[in-house]
């Protein structure tokens, strides 16, 4: 990540702006991720093979339980963290609202660069083309399950 950022021409009017995504394991939403799941199949397997994936997926979704303080729960909406494929779902959703929502954004060169390891999120944006406060605000309505939480400069100074 580091050379991507450097091969960046970066001056005084771009900033970078690091995201949390709130409670993002819990907020992904099973029967919402499988479609895209499917269409992403199908473009690698015959029907009758990703609608048995899809069938198995499914049913493998649906355990979504976990346990605290010696007791189970299984969540209302969302998926437990815990399981390898449950990771593999959230990456699927989010890579596809990534494609959905970003790419013109990027396209656009309002954001000059965007990068994500599972709930955290650094861009750097144009300051001249667009305001922290409209990135949020885009950012924040692109699904209304999922909330991101900026960390702003203090003193020239972010964590990430």
């Amino acid at each position: 990540m580091a050379e991507e950022i450097t091969k960046l021409k970066i001056d005084k009017n771009h900033k970078m702006l690091p995201y949390d995504i709130k409670d993002l394991y819990v907020n992904i939403l099973i029967k919402e991720t499988l479609p895209i799941a499917k269409s992403l199949l199908l473009k690698h397997s015959n029907a009758q093979e990703t609608e048995q994936l899809i069938t198995l997926l499914d049913i493998i979704l649906q355990q979504n339980y976990f346990s605290f303080q010696n007791n189970m729960f299984q969540p209302e909406i969302g998926i437990s963290m815990g399981s390898p494929i449950f990771s593999k779902i959230v990456e699927i959703f989010l890579q596809h609202l990534e494609n959905i929502h970003l790419k013109k954004q990027l396209d656009t060169k309002t954001i000059v660069f965007y990068t994500r390891h599972v709930d955290d999120i650094l861009l750097i944006y144009n300051t001249e083309h667009i305001s922290p406060d409209k990135i949020n605000e885009y950012i924040n309505q692109i699904h209304p399950n999922l909330k991101l939480n900026p960390t702003r400069e203090c003193n020239n100074n972010m964590s990430f």
